[in-house]
C-alpha cells in the first residue's frame, strides 16, 4: 500500500502560481510512475503530468505544457507539480497517484484509470 497526501492548494490571481506537494509514504518502492491528476465540476478527470521512478522523464498534457512542471524528490519521497502562469480554466481540484506499472508513452503515464493509489486532493481556485 501507498499512501499520498497532497498539500498546497489556495486561490491565486490569473497569471499566479503555486506549488502542489504530494507527501508519499508506505511501499514507496513499489511506485514506478507517479502523476497529478485534476478533475473540475462537472468535467471528466484530466491527466495533469506525470513522472517516472528515477525522476528522468516526465509528461504533461497539452493544456499546461511550458507552464506547469512535476518533478520529485526521492530523499523524502514527495512529488510536487510547480503551477505557473495559472489560468482560470485551471481551477479544479488536483490529486496525486502512483502505480506499479512504469510510465511508457505519454497518452499512458496520463491515464487515470491505470493507476492504484490516489490521494485526498488539494483544491485550485484561480480568479480572473
Amino acid at each position: 500500500q501507498v499512501q499520498l497526501v497532497e498539500s498546497g492548494g489556495g486561490s491565486v490571481q490569473a497569471g499566479g502560481s503555486l506549488r502542489l506537494s504530494c507527501a508519499a509514504s508506505g511501499y514507496t518502492y513499489s511506485s514506478n510512475c507517479m502523476g497529478w491528476f485534476r478533475q473540475a465540476p462537472g468535467k471528466a478527470r484530466e491527466g495533469v503530468a506525470a513522472i517516472t521512478s528515477d525522476g528522468r522523464t516526465s509528461y504533461y498534457a497539452d493544456s499546461v505544457q511550458g507552464r506547469f512542471t512535476i518533478s520529485k524528490v526521492s530523499a523524502n519521497n514527495t512529488l510536487y507539480l510547480h503551477l505557473n502562469s495559472l489560468k482560470p480554466e485551471d481551477t479544479a481540484m488536483y490529486y496525486c497517484a502512483a502505480r506499479t506499472a512504469t510510465c511508457g508513452r505519454t497518452w499512458y503515464a496520463l491515464a487515470g484509470g491505470t493507476y492504484n493509489y490516489w490521494g485526498q486532493g488539494t483544491q485550485v481556485t484561480v480568479s480572473s
